[in-house]
C-alpha cells in the first residue's frame, strides 16, 4: 500500500515576544529591540542565517511599535511620502536579496523622511550591510552606518529550544530523547532544524507512526 499523503496544512508559527527564545546567540539583539523607542539611529539592521529568528524578532518589534512591513523589492512601486505619511515605524525585509534602482531610491527617501520625523526602521538581511551590493552609494552609506544586530548559529541549549518551538508550532509534543537525537546527529543550523521537524512530522503523518528516535534516524540518514 502506498504511504498516505500528508495534507498540506499551513503551520502558523508563534511570533509573540513570549515565544521568542532568548539565549547567548541573540541576547544582545533582544535587548536592543526592548530598548525601543530609545534608539539613537533611525535604522537598525538584523543580520543572521536563514531561519535564525530574524522575522520573529522583527515581528516582535512590529507588534511593539505598530510598524508597517514591506519587502525591499516591493518598494519599487511605492512612494516614499505615502509610506511615511501612513506610518513612521517600518520593517523592511530582504535587504540583501537585490532590488531595482527604483526600490533603492524609495528606501533612501524613506530613511531621509524618517530622520526628519523621528521615525524608526528595522531591516532584515542574511548578510552584513558591508557585504550587500547597493546601486546607490548614498543608500549604502546610510545603511552601513546603522547599528547591526547579529543573530549567531545556535548552541545546544538554543537548538533544543528552537526544535521544541518548531514542534510546538505544529501542535506536536515529542520526547526529550528525540530532541537529543536531532541535536546530536542533525545539521547544526536553524534552517536545518526547521527542515528536520517538517520532514519528521510529514513522515509520521504519511506512515501513521509516532515520532520516535527510529523515525528521526530514518529521516536524517535519508532512508525515508
Amino acid at each position: 500500500m502506498s504511504p498516505q499523503l500528508a495534507l498540506d496544512f499551513e503551520h502558523r508559527p508563534a511570533f509573540s515576544r513570549e515565544d521568542f527564545v532568548v539565549a547567548s546567540a541573540n541576547r544582545d539583539a533582544v535587548a536592543w529591540i526592548d530598548r525601543w523607542p530609545d534608539w539613537q539611529a533611525v535604522g537598525t539592521i538584523v543580520v543572521g542565517p536563514p531561519a535564525c529568528g530574524k522575522s520573529h524578532l522583527s515581528n516582535v518589534w512590529q507588534t511593539k511599535s505598530g510598524a508597517a512591513r514591506f519587502e525591499l523589492r516591493g518598494l519599487e512601486t511605492e512612494q516614499a511620502d505615502a509610506i511615511v505619511d501612513a506610518n513612521t515605524t517600518l520593517v523592511i525585509e530582504g535587504l540583501d536579496r537585490g532590488a531595482s534602482l527604483a526600490a533603492e531610491t524609495t528606501l533612501l527617501h524613506v530613511i531621509n523622511l524618517l530622520g526628519e520625523r523621528r521615525g524608526s526602521l528595522l531591516a532584515t538581511s542574511r548578510k552584513a550591510p558591508v557585504a550587500v551590493q547597493f546601486t546607490l552609494a548614498d543608500l549604502a552609506s546610510r545603511i552601513r552606518a546603522f547599528p547591526v544586530l547579529t543573530l549567531r548559529e545556535p548552541d545546544d541549549g538554543l537548538l533544543e529550544a528552537v526544535l521544541r518551538k518548531h514542534f510546538s508550532d505544529r501542535q506536536l509534543t515529542v520526547g526529550a530523547d528525540v530532541i537529543r537525537y536531532l541535536i546530536r546527529y542533525g545539521e547544526r543550523s536553524f534552517a536545518a532544524a526547521k527542515q528536520a521537524v517538517q520532514r519528521v512530522d510529514e513522515a509520521a503523518l504519511q506512515r501513521k507512526r509516532q515520532i520516535s528516535i527510529a523515525l528521526a534516524k530514518e529521516i536524517l540518514e535519508g532512508t525515508d
